[in-house]
């Protein structure tokens, strides 16, 4: 007598961390859609769906005005969308875990890692456990910061408001504000132009580094991954400092009134945010080509691995610079600090850098075909917003407030895909994946490349 098989279906981890954001957006667009959470009755479902998505995906391109358009409402769930977008609908459940004191099964513990992209099993929850402490104190330390400036012009509560928006925005590298032109008008306020860099920064720099940077001095030590992207961080960071001041002419072009220090934290300002931060200091529309190449080479890389931000990441790019310089030298094998790169992360990187590419052209083609570029702009109007939206970075050129309903779903799809990583996204479609060992191989043949 057989006895049927029951097979039960069970998420894999990338199609539950697909599954989850997208229930977050929905229930978001859903509430943005409430006359409650709109100044003038309620919102298109379509403009709801998509600030929520870019709100849930940290990016910051809207099709309306935050600080006009929402109420205190709406506007609250936008920052809450932010939150759980930033630190992960996962992680948000494991602090429920926390204060529950119940245990986190097996399925979680790998959830953890798949997400934050961690190389070994062990010491998942502790790491989780240094993300969420971290994530919480740098927030309430850049809310305490704000306050200095929002709370004597906008009054204890309001100020208090604007300045727990702002801080959890900025270190979720969402670019959400409530002023209405970004820090447009914020060029002569260095105190702000400097705390919401360094929030920007701190959110950027990923969870694993923060956790080994925090144990230091205990180590005496980093891992091969935080003392790259450090460097790389640090590295990429100085010289688009410098190109900046030298593209801008150290930013007098914009406003000859300004001090020293006030072009200089502008300067800063305009390096940290294309690390996928979404706010804007001045007009993309006003600053040189230069900057804007740069720019888009910028938000093309975004942050860190493991954290807020979005692009192609630091140390994917470092290992595809690290591994091209190694073939220009002849070498067989790609090294950083006396220890080996896997090839297959090598391969993975590229993989990463290929099909990046192949999305955002793809992207750009469509939205070539399906939008209206203006007089006096070229295709760099649609590439800039399409790179913008990819790195979840959020400024625009000014393309996002006239999207076409086919443009929004381009865009949309692009802050989506973004967010949660386009291997996630792939394998959240494939049923079962396995890793399968050629049994045999092929004679070589011969190709002419380059």
């Amino acid at each position: 007598m057989s006895q049927k098989k029951k097979h039960s279906f069970r998420f894999s981890s990338a199609q539950f961390i697909t599954g989850s954001f997208l229930l977050i957006i929905l229930i978001g667009a859903c509430l943005l859609s409430l006359p409650i959470a709109s100044v003038n009755g309620p919102t298109n479902f379509l403009d709801a769906l998509f600030v929520a998505t870019s709100a849930t995906c940290v990016t910051g391109l809207t099709t309306v005005n935050t600080a006009a358009h929402w109420t205190l409402f709406g506007r609250t769930v936008i920052m809450i969308l932010i939150e759980i977008g930033g630190m992960s609908f996962l992680l948000i459940s494991l602090m429920i875990l926390f204060t529950s004191k119940k245990k986190a099964s097996f399925s979680t513990r790998m959830l953890i890692k798949d997400y934050m992209n961690l190389g070994e099993f062990s010491g998942v929850f502790k790491i989780a456990k240094y993300t969420m402490k971290i994530s919480l104190s740098i927030q309430l330390l850049g809310t305490f910061l704000l306050s200095f400036y929002f709370v004597p012009k906008h009054g204890f509560l309001n100020g208090l408001g604007h300045s727990i928006f702002h801080a959890v925005s900025a270190f979720c590298n969402a670019g959400f504000d409530l002023f209405g032109d970004s820090l447009e008008s914020a060029t002569k306020e260095p105190f702000l132009l400097v705390v919401i860099s360094l929030l920007i920064l701190a959110g950027g720099l990923g969870f694993v580094v923060w956790k080994e940077l925090l144990e230091f001095g205990k180590r005496k030590k980093l891992s091969m991954h935080s003392s790259l992207t450090l460097r790389a961080s640090m590295i990429i960071l100085g010289l688009s400092f410098l190109l900046f001041f030298i593209f801008e002419k150290g930013f007098s072009i914009h406003d000859h009134t300004l001090s020293f220090t006030e072009k200089i934290s502008n300067i800063l300002f305009l390096t940290v945010t294309p690390r996928t931060a979404g706010f804007n200091n001045v007009s993309y529309t006003n600053v040189s080509t230069a900057s804007l190449l740069l720019t888009t080479f910028l938000m093309f890389i975004g942050g860190n691995s493991g954290s807020t931000a979005g692009g192609l990441k630091v140390s994917t790019f470092s290992v595809l610079f690290l591994n091209i310089k190694n073939i220009l030298l002849g070498k067989e094998h790609t090294s950083y600090r006396e220890r080996t790169i896997k090839k297959n992360t090598i391969l993975s990187s590229y993989a990463l850098f290929f099909l990046a590419l192949t999305l955002i052209s793809v992207s750009a083609i469509i939205l070539s075909v399906t939008e209206t570029i203006p007089q006096n702009f070229g295709v760099e109007y649609i590439i800039f917003e399409v790179f913008s939206a990819f790195g979840t970075v959020g400024v625009t050129m000014g393309l996002t407030p006239n999207l076409t309903v086919v443009g929004k779903v381009v865009i949309m799809l692009l802050m989506f895909i973004g967010r949660i990583g386009i291997y996630t996204f792939i394998f959240s479609l494939i049923r079962k994946r396995q890793s399968t060992h050629d049994h045999f191989k092929y004679p070589e043949g011969f190709l002419m490349v380059g």
